[in-house]
């Protein structure tokens, strides 16, 4: 049995759908509105609600022809219904719980009353409707050992991101990995932000150098937006930057992959390639043989030492003896 509170929202809906006349819509229509944003109702409880709500808005039946046509009173004063559709409130906390470290504050701010409005319209929804039993359908898995993610100081971020979108310099204060005391960093030039799993980078240059670095932002504590502008790279470009390994580590020059996989192990790789220029070719004894140009990136060890005896590096020589020693070791260790 419905609420108040569901009732209410479900007429709050339906006037949102009502037309200014002389469009028109019928009660049937309505009713198959009202069911597609997850509002279980019937065409009687619509034409209810409908004569219910004339008598307190502006709201009236053409009942010349049929089906009768509900409208906004050509002449009524605009009425404006603030709210959101079960859909909307839907995608926003999509929004929030996987797009926030990607929106500038001053977004997060302007989005912030509509995502507390999302969770209170699904929390009128009834919990076995679809958009709501969505959010229990619907994960992002990573494909490595999920790690609990560090905590970033809000207000740093807030700082960081408004010196990116703005483009300031900033006043860092970064305390780097088993240092006491933190670094202060007087002059950084923003000029990207990426997250790479958990964590989330800052793509920058210091005071009057060109090479561009990546500092973890749960690493800053404190930040201070400057009035000087930053200065841009010429040519940079984020995703280029990202497509030559940086966040996986750079080792070096990018490196022409050879290797045998099981097929168990490399089956995977027909559908999701590891490099444009991929080859893969099935042996004769059924082992899959691998030519590939990637990012020599200490990505890549990691990558290849979780498949443990399902892969073999033929090349570059220089990779096969760095896995073929760590093996060794390995053994030697559990031995």
């Amino acid at each position: 049995m419905a609420t108040n509170q569901q009732s209410l929202l479900r007429q709050w809906h339906m006037l949102r759908m009502v037309p200014r006349a002389p469009a028109k819509i019928s009660a049937r229509e309505l009713c198959e509105r009202l069911c597609a944003a997850d509002f279980r109702v019937t065409e009687r409880t619509v034409q209810r609600d409908l004569r219910e709500l004339s008598g307190v808005f502006p709201v009236g039946v053409d009942e010349r022809e049929k089906p009768f046509g509900w409208s906004w009173l050509r002449d009524a004063s605009s009425f404006d219904l603030p709210g959101l559709t079960v859909p909307e409130a839907l995608t926003l906390t999509l929004v929030e719980q996987h797009l926030r470290h990607h929106l500038p504050p001053v977004t997060v701010d302007a989005l912030r009353p509509h995502f507390r409005t999302a969770a209170r319209t699904l929390s009128t929804v009834e919990d076995d409707s679809p958009s709501r039993a969505w959010l229990d359908k619907v994960r992002s898995v990573p494909p490595q050992q999920p790690l609990l993610p560090p905590r970033i100081d809000e207000e740093c971020q807030r700082v960081v991101y408004l010196a990116l979108l703005q483009d300031r310099q900033l006043r860092l204060h970064y305390r780097k990995r088993d240092a006491a005391e933190p670094t202060i960093y007087g002059c950084v030039h923003p000029l990207a932000v990426v997250q790479r799993g958990g964590l989330v980078y800052l793509v920058c240059m210091f005071a009057n150098y060109d090479d561009v670095r990546t500092i973890a932002l749960h690493r800053v504590q404190q930040a201070e937006a400057l009035y000087e502008s930053a200065r841009g790279k010429a040519g940079f470009d984020i995703d280029a930057y990202i497509a030559s390994g940086q966040f996986g580590v750079i080792a070096g020059e990018p490196v022409n992959l050879r290797a045998v996989f099981t097929r168990a192990a490399g089956e995977h790789l027909f559908e999701t390639p590891l490099s444009t220029d991929q080859v893969l070719a099935s042996d004769a004894d059924g082992k899959l043989r691998l030519a590939a140009t990637v990012p020599n990136t200490r990505a890549l060890v990691w990558w290849l030492l979780g498949f443990g005896d399902g892969v073999v590096i033929e090349e570059p020589a220089s990779l096969r003896d760095e896995l073929a020693g760590i093996a060794q070791r390995m053994a030697a260790a559990y031995g």
